[in-house]
């Protein structure tokens, strides 16, 4: 490949996928179309599932996934593999890999980090390095291209460059999917800038905004889902206000909702690896910097305590039903972190159970589109995915609001005397007991 500030056919490149999660996959299936494409991640069984046609995430249907599935590294197509010898000779190399936070809410760089030294190993002369992932202003460039010069033995912007592509894939969303979603693009020189934008816009039916810098579409990627974040917050303190003037909050924000500008946002729980996470980022950023973030840290601790909030009002509930709290039996409908979708991670569901728990509750899970392994490896519980359960149940909790969920007769649950509790808000009110 030549360096981006030479002529390049962009039609003939290589382009390795680093991570096949929610945002790798969809991506390198949506470029696999037009390229010659290596989807690379170290997890083996998901590499072997892929190969099969599968994808446990529900993202990508097996006819999509089989028809650009290839069986070698030639030609158009998608080729996965779990060994880094795959991904030696490529031209852009794609980062797509998780960026969580610890159990502290720090942010934890170690996949991208990782991810960056396995690049780095394989980077050659004009190669382009090209994150996806969700970071605060300054990680690309500062702590990912120090790795991958320090592996390579290259120098930045003159063997090798960078870009940034924030990843804007909403899981479960069969609509707004990678080729139909704007793309942010940027690019560590202006001719980089250029040819990444002209990259994703060979497959990007919705278009692209080329950022004037790495750090600037760093920095718009993050605080979109801050500000998702904190309009979720103050829709969730208001839930909290309304319930005690028993009103209706959804009655309120139907009728707020008929003017024009009104923003159309809803109480619930707030987890994923997305809202949940990312204002984190940018709180860290801040603070190292010396500004101490009010109004995003006030909003990441009123969403994330509204598991304990619901649980509470369970707790209430019970009792205004003189049902025992010890000892009652309590079935959650959901613990994946939103709807139509088998995520798990960063759900916060896990909150309302681990309250229930604390008052001696015992608590039952349900979820057809989790799977039971991975809640098992994840948070040690055991759930129903594939068989409902039995049982006469002093509550239910309709916790994410799955298809499969809405039409069930959730009574047929539940003993004479019970509770049914709405999280979602989508169950009629003459069915539920309390909601949020």
């Amino acid at each position: 490949m030549i360096a981006p500030n030479s002529a390049i056919d962009i039609d003939n490149l290589k382009i390795a996928i680093i991570g096949l999660g929610y945002v790798g996959l969809p991506l390198a299936v949506e470029f696999a179309k037009k390229y010659n494409v290596i989807g690379y991640d170290i997890n083996a069984d998901r590499v072997s599932e892929l190969k099969k046609g599968y994808d446990r995430t529900n993202e990508i249907t097996e006819n999509d996934l089989s028809g650009v599935l290839k069986e070698n590294g030639t030609g158009n197509g998608l080729l996965c593999e779990n060994r880094s010898e795959f991904i030696e000779d490529c031209d852009i190399y794609i980062v797509t890999v998780p960026t969580p936070v610890d159990k502290n809410n720090r942010p934890d760089l170690t996949p991208m980090l990782k991810a960056s030294k396995a690049v780095g190993k394989v980077l050659k002369k004009g190669n382009i390095v090209i994150y996806e992932s969700t970071v605060y202003p300054g990680v690309t460039e500062d702590e990912c291209a120090p790795i991958l010069a320090a592996e390579s033995g290259l120098t930045l912007n003159v063997d090798f460059f960078l870009g940034y592509s924030p990843e804007r894939i909403n899981p479960g969303d069969k609509e707004h999917t990678v080729s139909k979603i704007l793309k942010i693009t940027s690019g560590s020189t202006p001719e980089t800038a250029e040819l990444v934008d002209q990259l994703y816009n060979s497959i990007i039916v919705a278009g692209t905004h080329k950022a004037p810098s790495i750090r600037v579409a760093e920095a718009a990627k993050v605080i979109e889902n801050a500000q998702r974040d904190i309009n979720i917050a103050f829709i969730n303190e208001l839930a909290k206000i309304f319930n005690k003037l028993d009103i209706d909050t959804s009655d309120v924000l139907a009728a707020a909702g008929t003017k024009w500008n009104f923003l159309n946002f809803k109480p619930g729980l707030v987890g994923g690896h997305c809202i949940g996470v990312d204002p984190y980022y940018l709180a860290q950023k801040a603070q190292e910097i010396g500004y101490h973030p009010e109004i995003i840290l006030a909003g990441r601790r009123l969403n994330d305590g509204m598991g304990l909030y619901v649980a509470q009002e369970i707790v209430k509930l019970l009792i205004k039903k003189d049902i025992s709290v010890r000892g009652a039996k309590v079935l959650l409908m959901g613990i994946t972190f939103k709807e139509n979708c088998p995520d798990v991670r960063n759900t916060k569901v896990i909150d309302i159970i681990t309250t229930l728990r604390e008052y001696d509750i015992e608590v039952s899970i349900y979820d057809p589109l989790a799977d039971a392994d991975e809640v098992r490896h994840e948070y040690g519980l055991e759930c129903f995915s594939s068989v409902e359960p039995n049982g006469n149940f002093d509550a239910v909790v309709l916790a994410v609001a799955h298809d499969e969920f809405k039409s069930l007769d959730l009574n047929a649950y539940c003993n004479t005397n019970h509770v049914i509790y709405d999280v979602k808000g989508i169950l009629p009110k003459h069915l539920v007991d309390g909601k949020l």
